[in-house]
């Protein structure tokens, strides 16, 4: 191509569907989905000669999502849903080489009333679910799942202290203050083929819940006592900990945990003090804020080796031991411990003017 080289993809963005179950008990279900197909295609012709022969229209894409929902007769999960359409365009088109496939799950929540589930009857939620499906014609599945405004707030247990000070550093040192963020989560599975996902109905919506649920109650602690957070870092190393230690067939946790400021207010005139803070008034703020994310991987889905199962858990616990326990902080270092068998991946962007991280 005359010294030039040309890469290329095409897809849909943004098609919406919504799909109604019934059950023979009257009960619905429903679902409300936003989907994002992008195709690798064998279609150069199109743009070197003006010739469409080999390309996968984006409407015929629009289209085929509404078909495949009408086709789905029983309910499933959104991952489900995206890896049957990346099934559908890698293997329906000799053109097509790989298929990504992105959906955002809008959070349409069961009402109770008077305490009882309603038949047919939802409330929009907050937090929403979503999956990223990357699938080649005749290579590995990459099946990655998230949340998405996931917003926390605890009003103690949490400090910043023994940070870098310099002449532009005004924040003080604390070891009580609100912590408040709002989490953006995902997770990669360690599935590389369609046929070694568990045929479990609803698994990955239930993993879903379930990881969740991990996160939030590390970011908590315990009912009373709770959980110190000495910062952000900290408490987003330790939710993405729980999540690799609780669930197997997850091998990367990737966070993304904004710093959301409440500031403290003290009031005061020439003449008296209006306000004075005790842990109790505060300036609710969302900018600036510090940006706080990092990914927290097993060894073995960087290197390609297989995880360790119950049995080989049980038959070598020195290796076990070794892959649970052991991680590298990759911060200013790209060296690797011959040992090491976690690694994480930390960006702190300090805000301008407050200094809050």
């Amino acid at each position: 191509m005359d010294g030039f080289r040309l890469e290329q993809k095409h897809g849909k963005a943004r098609v919406r569907v919504a799909r109604v179950w019934r059950d023979a008990g009257g009960r619905h279900s429903v679902v409300e989905w936003n989907v994002s197909i992008s195709l690798f295609s064998d279609c150069v012709d199109a743009y070197l000669r003006g010739d469409n022969s080999d390309i996968v229209a984006t409407d015929t894409m629009k289209n085929t999502v509404y078909a495949k929902a009408k086709e789905c007769t029983g309910q499933l999960s959104v991952e489900d849903f995206a890896i049957l359409l990346a099934k559908h365009f890698t293997s329906e088109y000799r053109q097509v080489h790989a298929a990504v496939v992105k959906i955002v799950e809008k959070p349409w929540e069961r009402v109770h009333i008077d305490g009882l589930p309603h038949d047919h009857g939802f409330k929009l939620g907050s937090e929403r679910h979503t999956t990223e499906v990357i699938l080649e014609k005749h290579g590995p599945l990459k099946l990655t799942s998230g949340v998405e405004g996931l917003a926390l707030l605890k009003t103690t247990k949490s400090g910043f202290e023994g940070f870098i000070r310099d002449k532009y550093t005004v924040l003080p040192e604390t070891r009580e203050r609100i912590l408040a963020t709002e989490v953006a989560a995902s997770w990669r599975y360690s599935y590389e083929s369609v046929s070694s996902i568990p045929q479990k109905l609803l698994y990955f919506t239930e993993r879903y819940l379930d990881v969740k649920k991990v996160l939030v109650d590390t970011f908590f602690g315990p009912q009373k006592e709770g959980v110190y957070s000495p910062s952000v870092q900290s408490t987003l190393f330790q939710m993405a900990k729980a999540a690799l230690n609780r669930f197997p067939d997850i091998s990367l946790v990737q966070l993304k945990m904004p710093n959301l400021h409440f500031l403290p207010v003290n009031l005061s005139s020439k003449d008296n003090t209006i306000v004075k803070f005790e842990d109790d008034v505060y300036l609710p703020t969302d900018e600036p804020h510090g940006s706080i994310e990092a990914s927290l991987s097993r060894f073995w889905a960087k290197l390609g080796e297989v995880p360790p199962t119950k049995s080989s858990a049980a038959s070598d616990p020195q290796r076990n031991l070794l892959w649970h326990g052991r991680l590298t902080a990759l911060c200013a270092s790209d060296a690797i411990m011959e040992s090491s068998t976690v690694e994480i991946h930390l960006v702190c962007l300090d805000e301008s003017i407050i200094g809050i991280c």
